[in-house]
């Protein structure tokens, strides 16, 4: 990508958007600590959303602007209930930097689709420079791990999407966890594992 006369040059972010803590996590970290003002941000939500709850208004660590509550309440009598969150994340977004434009870009899968190949296509198709990746980190992940060699394991992939992402994107792919409400956050990517940034 060309500078424009010495500026840093514009990249596209996608943060997956579930109705989750981690994705909450995730969010706030793109807007503390990985956006730039001439960013686009992309917030994807991949899944069923029959299955889904509107739940994270509940976990932004900022007050919801009202503009975001109200935009909840339009998309509910139009019968959106499900993807709330997603209005919410957006207008969150506007709140923390509001020169950054943003999309939504809602994948429903039928059945059993297979989740992060669907969201390494859209990284793809969007031309995506950035990945970012709510993480849990679970017993059974650590003990699965990644294998460093080999790619991940078949169950790690099954167990952990985060992980597989990290492993398997063509772009930077950062996993984010959130240590307390101001403990900062644990970070993942492909080259760098497990490393603390405070708050």
């Amino acid at each position: 990508m060309a500078m424009n006369g010495g500026t840093v040059p514009k990249r596209k972010v996608m943060v997956v958007a579930d109705p989750t803590r981690e994705s909450a996590a995730a969010l706030q970290y793109a807007l503390s600590h990985a956006m730039m003002e001439k960013d686009e941000l992309i917030l994807i939500q991949v899944g069923n959303p029959n299955s889904w709850r509107s739940t994270f208004s509940t976990f932004l660590k900022r007050p919801t602007p009202p503009a975001a509550v109200a935009a909840s309440s339009t998309e509910r009598s139009r019968g959106g209930g499900d993807w709330d969150h997603l209005e919410a994340m957006k207008h969150a977004c506007a709140f923390a930097l509001p020169k950054v434009r943003v999309h939504i870009e809602r994948v429903a899968m039928e059945g059993k689709g297979d989740k992060a190949t669907t969201i390494l296509h859209y990284c793809k198709l969007f031309s995506v420079d950035l990945l970012i990746v709510g993480q849990r980190r679970s017993l059974s992940t650590t003990i699965l791990g990644s294998r460093r060699n080999g790619g991940p394991s078949r169950l790690a992939k099954a167990t952990d999407t985060a992980e597989y992402l990290i492993e398997n994107s063509k772009c930077t792919c950062v996993g984010v966890q959130k240590k307390g409400q101001n403990a900062g956050y644990l970070l993942n990517s492909k080259t760098q594992r497990n490393f603390w940034l405070l708050a």
